[in-house]
């Protein structure tokens, strides 16, 4: 009897933990925040407007199996930003949170996202294009129990929720979102002018696997371009303009096809070739690091595994340098942990940098498009290293970060990680001149 009741009094403080399993933007409207609370269920927020920083801020929700808690919830987001679109050039950013977050107002996510949309507004006031930037959080639920310590436990149950998220309707809403950026083009009738609009992808941790599973087909597509009429050789395309994924929580075995064909025959890219596809992984994520290799160990247990020989490392950017992979450690590890497929370390840098008013964006464009193998570009607060092992202009950068620039899993936020990540979001979307 005394252990029944251990047992029940453990099952209903457990429900009792669970975290909301509903929708936490219920209202559609455009809102303003004016005061502290305001808007805290509105799907559509209008920031800071009339500002340096104005910019919207739109959520989309998904429950456990990937479905849209409203569809109109996204067609009222979706269809508000596509008026804007038609009638402005946009820079449209998209983040999708990982363990331990949602939508929910106050989410530290929530609020690390909007003042990044900010910094990206005070950008575009500054310099020529002066687009509307748009921000769009899509909320799932990476927390289903709230009792500390407890919640750590549920890391493989988000992980097979965050694939579910990915393969469903999340690739239908990314997709309608990068139909926003070509809005104006597809408008135009006449030689249309340069295509301004541009789109940027963000996912954390889970929110990284939800990104990769919704886009890995898409980028393979986008990368080969086999599409009917091709007749010249380019610039290999991504989706949108970059995803970026950080501390993403998925295995290196799934990224194996990409890292291929971005390798094969050490192919050249033009120096127009901007990045597509970025992985930031901090080498003190002990929950990527750790954590998920003891997992992936006892959910491969029965799976068989083989060595992957004739693959290679471009040494020089040029040269073919014989590498076998094993398919079972790249079935364990994390692909920001998988040695051989990290083409980048960022460090922190010895010298203070700043981006005044008028720093010349254009001109670090140009300086990334001449990069040689093994270079060392400057960031404000940081130094990215290319390791030798892909051609200096491979639109698929896995990047292992130094432990005093982002400590651990949830450590995405210091002032050299978000100023990097904007210096590489500015220098990828930059508009045509």
């Amino acid at each position: 009897m005394r252990i029944t009741t251990v047992i029940a009094a453990a099952l209903v403080i457990l429900l009792a933990g669970c975290a909301q399993n509903a929708p936490y933007r219920t209202e559609y409207g455009l809102c303003t925040p004016t005061e502290q609370g305001r808007c805290a269920h509105s799907a559509l927020l209008h920031e800071s407007p009339g500002s340096g920083r104005e910019h919207y801020l739109g959520f989309v929700e998904f429950d456990d199996q990937g479905q849209l808690w409203d569809r109109a919830q996204m067609r009222e987001v979706v269809g508000s930003y596509q008026e804007i679109a038609g009638q402005s050039d946009v820079l449209l950013v998209v983040f999708v949170h990982g363990w331990h977050h949602n939508a929910k107002s106050g989410d530290g996510n929530i609020e690390s996202f909007d003042r990044l949309l900010g910094a990206l507004a005070e950008i575009e006031a500054q310099g020529g294009a002066k687009r509307k930037v748009l921000g769009l959080y899509v909320g799932w639920r990476g927390e289903s129990i709230e009792i500390p310590w407890v919640n750590d436990l549920t890391f493989w149950d988000r992980k097979n929720t965050a694939h579910n998220v990915g393969l469903q309707g999340v690739t239908e809403l990314l997709l309608r979102l990068e139909e926003i950026v070509n809005v104006k083009a597809g408008m135009e009738t006449e030689v249309p002018p340069p295509l301004n609009s541009r789109m940027v992808v963000i996912g954390h941790s889970f929110g990284g696997a939800v990104v990769y599973t919704a886009l890995q087909q898409v980028l393979a597509d986008r990368f080969i371009d086999s599409r009917r009429g091709k007749t010249v050789s380019d610039d290999a395309k991504g989706f949108g303009d970059l995803v970026l994924l950080v501390n993403p929580a998925f295995e290196a075995m799934r990224y194996a096809t990409l890292y291929d064909i971005s390798q094969e025959h050490c192919r050249q890219y033009f120096g127009t070739q901007l990045p597509k596809l970025a992985v930031m992984t901090s080498k003190g994520d002990l929950a990527t690091k750790m954590a998920f290799p003891i997992g992936r160990s006892l959910s491969t247990f029965f799976e068989t595994h083989r060595t992957l020989e004739n693959r290679h490392y471009c040494e020089g950017g040029k040269t073919e340098t014989p590498l076998a992979l094993d398919e079972g450690k790249a079935d364990r590890t994390a692909v920001g942990h998988f040695r051989p497929y990290i083409t980048h370390e960022l460090h922190p840098s010895a010298v203070e940098r700043l981006r005044d008013a008028g720093y010349d964006y254009r001109a670090f464009q140009t300086k990334w498009s001449r990069q040689s193998s093994g270079a060392v570009l400057p960031f404000v607060g940081s130094d990215l290293v290319h390791l030798g092992r892909t051609h200096p202009l491979n639109p698929y950068l896995n990047i292992s970060v130094d432990k005093a620039l982002m400590e651990g899993h949830n450590d995405i936020w210091r002032p050299e990680i978000v100023s990097f990540v904007r210096d590489l979001i500015t220098i990828s979307t930059l508009p045509v001149e």
